[in-house]
């Protein structure tokens, strides 16, 4: 996939053929017009309902211009507006089925709002996130909504965003380093029920198989795990935090991972690729989950599921988040008056199957 995989979805663009040759003539409102023989600002008007347009103009305009297959120039409403009424999407990776619910979730509130959507992934690669804000910006787009990447250490391609007065909602994953609008789940509320859970049904010694310490999602996730175990008196014994959050990084460390399998009886996992991973390592090794270690991921992914045991998780809602940044986004383009930002926190909601 190129560095800026873009999913442009623009609106159809259908092509007026003459006899004899093709004609790439895109139909406008002056051929409406000149073809109906009344004046252009009549066919504008007629084809938005307008009150002064009697309802027999409205329909004869209508229905020709269905017929024509006559669609907005959405440049030209740009141009009207200041605006390119284009939103530029960055996510962390395409495939996930969390982060493709949220682009379900913006694409549908975006476009009901005459917004057209244009979708690059990171693929977890900070130069690559570097070049997708650079070549949205060089698209023109009003704002933008994004997930940050693992290794993103540095913001300054954000900041640049902001100080040309182009707006930004961070969203899963965040930058605290600057100030705008966010929508995410409670990563760290989610963490605690759900490290409580598995105190609360004997286990004592859990193995945290932990995200990135920079990125929110994993710091915040890591907070509720430390506080879960205080909270029932438990000591935390940083051996049993690993900083492994994909299938690859439990296929890298499974030595350590079955070295210390022995010494415990319950695993929370970042994220539900990373519990899978895990639970088949064991099974593999020996190992009965629930019965020798319960296992609990995160983000109630559709895997969760279809392995045995089914797995204990914390659902996020991807697409309502995609629907609420996208409305932040829009409202804050459109809005004149000057607005705080908002923080939208999505409650998490537990999940408790046979895997723990």
């Amino acid at each position: 996939m190129p560095a800026c995989g873009f999913f442009l979805i623009l609106q159809e663009q259908l092509w007026l053929f003459k006899p004899g040759r093709m004609t790439s003539k895109q139909i406008s409102i002056r051929d409406i017009a000149k073809s109906l023989g009344i004046s252009p600002s009549t066919v504008s008007r007629a084809l938005k309902n307008h009150p002064d347009i009697n309802e027999a103009t409205c329909k004869k305009v209508q229905e020709y211009a269905q017929r024509v297959h006559y669609r907005p120039n959405v440049l030209a409403l740009g141009l009207k507006h200041q605006r390119s009424m284009t939103i530029g999407v960055i996510i962390p990776e395409i495939m996930h089925h969390f982060f493709s619910s949220i682009i379900s979730g913006i694409e549908d509130l975006a476009y009901g709002k005459g917004y057209r959507v244009m979708i690059c992934q990171s693929n977890e690669d900070y130069l690559r996130e570097v070049i997708n804000v650079q070549a949205l910006l060089d698209h023109r787009v009003d704002g933008l909504l994004i997930s940050i990447s693992k290794s993103t250490l540095d913001y300054n391609h954000f900041k640049q965003v902001v100080k040309h007065d182009i707006p930004i909602v961070f969203l899963d994953r965040i930058c605290n380093e600057i100030s705008s609008d966010r929508v995410v789940t409670n990563d760290y509320e989610g963490a605690r029920m759900l490290v409580a859970h598995l105190l609360k049904s004997g286990r004592s010694r859990i193995l945290h198989l932990a995200g990135p310490k920079h990125l929110s999602v994993g710091h915040e996730r890591y907070q509720g795990y430390v506080r879960a175990l205080k909270e029932f008196r438990m000591q935390v014994d940083e051996e049993l935090v690993l900083r492994c959050d994909t299938p690859s990084k439990v296929e890298a460390r499974k030595n350590q991972i079955l070295a210390l399998a022995g010494k415990i009886d319950g695993i929370f996992a970042v994220n539900d690729m990373t519990a899978v991973a895990a639970m088949r390592l064991l099974q593999d090794n020996g190992f009965d989950v629930p019965q020798n270690i319960a296992l609990a991921g995160f983000g109630d992914d559709p895997i969760a599921t279809m392995v045995r045991p089914m797995l204990t998780t914390v659902e996020q809602r991807g697409y309502d988040m995609g629907s609420e940044a996208a409305r932040l986004l829009i409202k804050r383009l459109t809005d004149k008056e000057e607005m705080s930002f908002q923080t939208k926190v999505f409650p998490a909601f537990l999940k408790i199957r046979e895997s723990g």
